[in-house]
């Protein structure tokens, strides 16, 4: 089966956000403040390669353009720490592996999800 690639933010957000929503629980833990969603920022991190921009890019990004928070579901733009966190804390877990092409102002781009079913 051929991969899809779309050139629309809108189009990959949908989309990540319905992936990771089936695969990611809602929450990192219990007593997480519970504002945004693994899935959200799973798919705010997959803009954010998307873009090839950074932390502060992708939130100025999403300040900017109101369908990408309303297809996220977003309350309000998280501050880029959340986001660096939570990357952080994806990767440690093994939910997402880095890829091999890195953003022009990022270190590493980490896009791809890795299913803990999958070995």
């Amino acid at each position: 089966m051929a991969s899809s690639m779309t050139k629309s933010p809108v189009a990959l957000a949908t989309a990540e956000l319905w992936t990771a929503d089936r695969v990611l629980p809602a929450y990192s833990c219990r007593n997480s403040r519970h504002t945004y969603t693994q899935p959200q920022i799973f798919a705010i991190l997959t803009l954010r390669s998307f873009f090839r921009t950074d932390y502060r890019g992708i939130c100025d990004i999403l300040r900017d353009f109101s369908d990408l928070r309303e297809v996220l579901h977003l309350p309000r733009v998280p501050h880029f720490t959340t986001l660096q966190k939570a990357e952080a804390r994806l990767l440690k877990k093994g939910l997402l592996t880095p890829s091999n092409e890195p953003c022009s102002t990022a270190p590493e781009s980490f896009i791809y999800f890795h299913h803990p079913s999958a070995g």
